[in-house]
């Protein structure tokens, strides 16, 4: 499955789900800064498991967006 990615300015959100205990999944979004120095990340985990990837995927999104959103430039 191809990364996908949002983008605000600098900021690049890249979502993505992992399995946890359980056969539960969730989601992740990973928040990269270029500025043109070293890019630093930052790994948001979706606080509830989800029973199947796509759920998990789907929060992943929500919580990418949320997380964009709230950035100022």
């Amino acid at each position: 499955m191809e990364d996908t990615t949002y983008t605000k300015g600098i900021y690049t959100a890249t979502i993505g789900v992992r399995a946890i205990d359980g056969g539960q999944f969730q989601g992740l979004v990973s928040l990269a800064r270029d500025d043109g120095e070293d890019a630093d990340s930052t790994l948001y985990e979706v606080e509830a498991a989800s029973g199947n990837e796509e759920e998990a995927l789907n929060e992943a999104r929500a919580l990418a967006h949320r997380i964009l959103g709230e950035i100022e430039l």
